[in-house]
């Protein structure tokens, strides 16, 4: 039975026209995978499957998702970050936390250092998967000098939207996207220079875990809603319960801006 493999002309171009070839003739294509994704059993011979080629500085890896979950796709990504893959493709990770944690932090281009939480949402009777961000301290805009926070701002002019209540899911940003893969939380793209291939605006030091519920949420929406506020204006919450009150309060003082991110987008 015929292999129902994609694999993009991006892959391609990595791989050489020969491998893709043989992927999609299923001489070197798997039986069965874990989906990078999803993590959940898929068979190429059964659905169709998507070709991800993960590269590093030195090394590529390619994995295998639904293509339900991802699209065929090159993800550049750190060589610590490519061992991590390799390691969780061959069941070598530890086991996934019960709850959200906060993310690991990175210097922004404004030497602030940004927190990253994941939690559920509830908007409108559906839970959505949500990132949360706040600076440790004020943002200032690239080149200036002054004491004020432009973080809110800075994200406005790139198109996340001042959001006053969470009565609704906010509009889609597109040229950002959310990069899920081998079932943990990557990094937040954004649009490439020039149109080119879309870079991290937020990485993790090492991948995140997720829980079960948030990364089958994403999976069921193909797209993270991302919420932002200042300083000081959420704190890390233990709860979900007590994150969704944070965010509340961040909108209704006019202090929250968000979107929705598409999952893993190229």
């Amino acid at each position: 039975m015929p292999r129902m493999l994609d694999v993009s002309d991006e892959v391609r171009a990595e791989i050489g026209d020969e491998e893709a070839d043989r992927l999609l003739a299923g001489d070197t294509a798997p039986g069965g995978y874990d989906c990078t994704s999803c993590r959940t059993p898929g068979d190429p011979e059964q659905e169709r499957t998507s070709t991800v080629l993960f590269i590093g500085e030195e090394t590529a890896v390619l994995a295998f998702a639904h293509a339900t979950c991802l699209p065929s796709q090159v993800v550049q990504v750190t060589e610590e970050q490519l061992r991590g893959a390799v390691r969780s493709i061959s069941g070598g990770q530890a086991a996934q936390e019960p709850a959200p944690q906060p993310a690991a932090q990175q210097n922004a281009p404004q030497q602030a250092v940004l927190g990253v939480t994941s939690g559920l949402v509830l908007i409108a009777g559906e839970l959505h998967p949500a990132l949360v961000v706040e600076p440790t301290a004020p943002v200032s805009r690239p080149g200036s000098y002054g004491s004020g926070d432009d973080f809110l701002p800075l994200l406005i002019e790139q198109g996340f939207m001042p959001l006053s209540e969470l009565s609704a899911v906010p509009p889609v940003l597109h040229g950002w996207s959310v990069l899920l893969a081998v079932g943990q939380l990557h990094a937040v793209l954004q649009p490439g220079p020039d149109g080119g291939r879309p870079v991290a605006w937020w990485q993790a030091h090492q991948p995140l875990q997720v829980t079960d519920g948030w990364r089958a949420a994403a999976n069921k929406h193909q797209q993270v809603l991302m919420f932002a506020a200042p300083v000081g204006s959420i704190g890390r919450q233990p709860r979900e319960d007590l994150l969704r009150e944070a965010l509340d309060r961040a909108a209704a003082g006019g202090q929250l801006v968000g979107a929705a991110l598409p999952l893993a987008g190229t």
